[in-house]
Formats: C-alpha cells, sequence, structure tokens
C-alpha cells in the first residue's frame, strides 16, 4: 500500500500581466491590441501581448517588427517593471496569507504548496478560487490557477483555461488526463524537442509511456528519464520558497551540425537573443539593479558533444545598457568569436545567458573558458 503524503500544489498565474496592468490604469485600452515592448523600429521584442493582439498571432518573445507586421494598429508600451514590481508584491502577500511556502517563477506566476494548511478543511480548490477572488480585489486583475498533486500538473492546470481560469486535477484524474495530453505541453518540451519526439512516433504522453526506457535515454539523455517520469503524471520536485536565481539562458539544439560562423551570419543568434531577452525582461532579479547581469555568456556544444563554455564580467554593465539590443548583441557576439578562435569546429548546440551577482566582490574582467571533456 502506497503510505506516501499525497501533495496539493497550486500554480498561479496573471493573466497577460504587464499588459493587464497598463490596461487597467488606461481604460482606453480596453479592446485594442497592446504589446508591452520597444516599437519597431528600435529592433526590440515582445514581454506579452494582451488577448486581442494574441487573436493576430502577436505572442512573447516575437520582435517588435513582426509583431508589428502581424497586427498594423498593434499599441506598443514601453514595459514599466517597477510598477509591476509593486503589483506583484501585493500578489506575493496574499500567497503568503495562506502559506510560505511560495516557489515564485517570475513577476507574474508562483507555486504554492498548500498540503499543510487546514482552512478549508485543507481544501486546494477552494484556497485556490479565494486567492483569485483576493487578487481581484486587490488589484482589479485576474489570475488563472491551477490545482494538483504535483508542479508539473498544477502548471498545466493553470492553463487550462484561461483567462481567469480554474482548473483542478486530483489524484484520481490523473491517469486518464496523462495520457492524451500532447508532449509540446510539458514543460521544457519546446519547438525541436516536440519535433524530435514527433519524428519518433511520439505526440502524447501515452506515446512515452509506451517507449522503452533505453531508447528516451538513448535520444535523450538524462532529460529522457524525466520525460519518463512525467509521461507518468509523476514529479517529485519540492516547492522551494528559498530559491535563488543564479543564471538565465537559452540554448538551442539545431538538426544539423553548423559552422560557428553561421551563428554570426545567419538568423540563428537573432532568434536565440530574442528568446533569452523576453525571458530576461519577465525575471524578477533583472528589475532590481543591485543584482543586475554583470557577467555574460556563450554556450556550445560541439559535432562530438564536446562543450565550450566562454564567460566575462562587465562591471560597467546595468539595467539601462540591457535596453539597448544592439550593444548587448555585440557582447555576445565577441564572447562567440573568442570560442571560435578556442575550437573552430561544427556545433550542434547554441545557448546564451546571463549570471546574476552573487556577492559584492568584482570579478575578473578577462573572459574565462572552459573546456567540458
Amino acid at each position: 500500500m502506497d503510505t506516501e503524503k499525497i501533495r496539493k500544489i497550486i500554480h498561479v498565474d496573471m493573466d497577460c500581466f504587464y499588459a493587464a496592468v497598463e490596461m487597467r490604469d488606461n481604460p482606453q485600452l480596453q479592446g485594442l491590441p497592446v504589446a508591452i515592448g520597444s516599437n519597431a523600429d528600435r529592433r526590440g521584442v515582445l514581454c506579452t501581448a494582451n488577448y486581442e493582439a494574441r487573436k493576430y498571432g502577436v505572442r512573447a518573445a516575437m520582435p517588435s517588427s513582426k509583431a508589428q507586421k502581424l497586427c498594423p494598429h498593434l499599441i506598443f508600451i514601453p514595459p514599466n517593471f517597477q510598477k509591476y514590481k509593486q503589483v506583484c508584491n501585493t500578489i506575493r502577500n496574499i500567497f503568503h496569507e495562506y502559506t510560505d511556502i511560495v516557489e515564485p517563477l517570475s513577476l507574474d506566476e508562483a507555486y504554492l504548496d498548500v498540503s499543510d494548511v487546514l482552512i478549508f478543511n485543507n481544501s486546494a480548490t477552494l484556497m485556490a478560487k479565494e486567492i483569485k477572488e483576493k487578487i481581484l480585489e486587490r488589484t482589479k486583475l485576474t489570475a488563472s490557477a491551477g490545482v494538483a498533486p504535483n508542479k508539473f500538473l498544477a502548471k498545466i492546470a493553470s492553463d487550462w483555461k484561461k483567462p481567469n481560469g480554474l482548473f483542478v486535477i486530483t489524484p484520481d484524474m490523473v491517469e486518464d488526463f496523462i495520457i492524451n495530453l500532447p508532449v509540446s505541453k510539458i514543460n521544457g518540451v519546446g519547438k525541436v524537442t516536440t519535433k524530435k519526439l514527433n519524428a519518433l512516433g511520439i505526440r502524447t504522453c501515452g506515446d512515452i509511456q509506451k517507449m522503452p526506457y533505453a531508447l528516451l535515454a538513448m535520444h535523450f539523455g538524462k532529460w529522457g528519464q524525466r520525460l519518463y517520469e512525467l509521461s507518468f503524471g509523476k514529479d517529485f520536485t519540492k516547492v522551494e520558497s528559498e530559491r535563488e536565481r543564479k543564471s538565465l539562458s537559452v540554448e538551442h539544439t539545431f538538426k544539423e551540425d553548423i559552422d560557428i560562423e553561421m551563428i554570426l551570419t545567419q538568423n540563428h543568434f537573432d532568434e536565440i537573443f530574442d528568446e533569452f531577452k523576453s525571458r530576461l525582461e519577465k525575471e524578477e532579479k533583472f528589475s532590481k539593479q543591485e543584482s543586475c547581469p554583470r557577467k555574460l555568456f556563450v554556450k556550445l556544444k560541439f559535432f562530438d558533444f564536446k562543450s565550450l563554455s566562454v564567460e566575462q564580467t562587465y562591471d560597467y554593465l546595468r539595467f539601462e545598457i540591457f535596453q539597448d539590443d544592439q550593444q548587448i548583441k555585440s557582447l555576445f557576439q565577441e564572447l562567440i568569436k573568442s570560442a571560435q578562435n578556442r575550437r573552430n569546429a561544427p556545433i550542434r548546440l547554441f545557448g546564451l545567458g546571463v549570471r546574476f551577482p552573487t556577492n559584492p566582490q568584482k570579478a575578473s574582467s578577462l573572459p574565462q573558458l572552459t573546456l567540458e571533456l
């Protein structure tokens, strides 16, 4: 008999948070397509877009120029992270009225572990309902919530009935719910991994369940074990209330090995940079000047699976400098060239990212290279 304690996890995700705040503060924007990000002529990317804009195909991490082509009458609003942080603090205070086990993922979403909360006879569903009501009452904004026995399923549930939704996956629902879940719904499975899974005939979690574990490990390494567990709705990761992000990065694995020079001369770099910039602007630590990244890094994985990382500390970096995409791009491109000078061979993976300050001591300003054999 399985005596393992059943956990009760709530995932709360604000509905197009930044855009919703701006629409709340400027009622004239109601019913109009709104995007948060730089204007198209500044070569920026979007942080988010409201639902009116999404009808035209506009989405987060999309270049502003492309968004404007899809929706010519799109209204661009520069992000105001100080205002968003103030609203976020109000929402976080609501979470802590129920539990101290709160794990923020960004300014607009968080996990709550309410397994031992006694109110409502320990009904996580009623807690989630009341949390949504309090958020609406105190901020005039809507949130979607998911309730499930673990973080993986709770996050999927919060997206199930957006916007302003509440969806519950009880333990006895997991088996039937998960079997037909598309693999693209698994957190961490992006377009590239989805295509790779589809090529193996895998389109749902039920398909993964039927796959020999050894085959998954062969194609996906350690990630194969994680995929196998998630395909059964199993996730043993805890809600970490004290978690501190030390770095943020974006990686892309290519279908075929490419030359490093292609990263610099073709669209690969811009696409990855746009995704990186969108994720960075949603990161809570990024809005704090004292924890603004000072260190940039790039990662290359070669055709023979050897990895090379290059990183450099720039003491002059400030929040305002990160608003200049061209300046940050040029710094990353210099790091790529440093890596190329170290080893010029076909690559299968490229990634870039930042490290957040963890202590006040200044690091060396010289490029640091590591080769993982």
